[in-house]
C-alpha cells in the first residue's frame, strides 16, 4: 500500500450509464472499497432509470454520501423524506425512491452504496 492514492474520477475504473442517458456511476475501487461519484442529469429519478436495471422496487442500497452539486429529494418507501443540496452530507438506508430537483444535475459522491448500484440484472 502507498502512503497517498490519488484517482480521478475522470478516469474512473468503471463507468455505468444510467436509463435514457440519464446520468451515470464512475466507480473507483480503492483499498477499503469501491467509492463512486454519480452524475445524476435533470429529470432523472431512479423508479425511472435504475428501478429497470435493479428488478426492484425501490433502491435497496444503503448510501453514505456527499452532495457536491445540484438537488435532490430522496423519499423513503414508509413516507418519510428529505431535500440535500450541495454541501450536505447523506445517510440514507434502503428502501427508498429519489429525483434530481430543478434544471442541474445532482452529483452525489458515496462511500458506500455504489458497489452493485445501476448494475443490470444478472450483472
Amino acid at each position: 500500500m502507498t502512503g497517498i492514492v490519488s484517482r480521478s474520477f475522470d478516469s474512473a475504473d468503471e463507468t455505468r450509464p444510467f436509463e435514457d442517458a440519464k446520468g451515470r456511476l464512475d466507480l473507483i475501487n480503492a483499498e477499503s472499497g469501491p467509492v463512486g461519484r454519480a452524475v445524476f442529469e435533470p429529470g432523472w429519478q431512479w423508479s425511472k432509470h435504475i428501478k429497470p436495471l435493479a428488478g426492484t422496487e425501490s433502491c435497496e442500497a444503503a448510501h453514505v454520501g456527499y452532495v457536491v452539486s445540484g438537488r435532490m429529494k430522496v423519499v423513503m418507501n414508509d413516507g418519510e423524506s428529505a431535500e440535500l443540496g450541495p454541501g450536505d452530507f447523506m445517510a440514507v438506508e434502503p428502501g427508498h425512491d429519489a429525483w434530481v430537483l430543478g434544471d442541474e444535475p445532482c452529483v452525489v459522491v458515496d462511500w458506500s452504496g455504489f458497489r452493485q448500484y445501476a448494475v443490470p440484472q444478472g450483472g
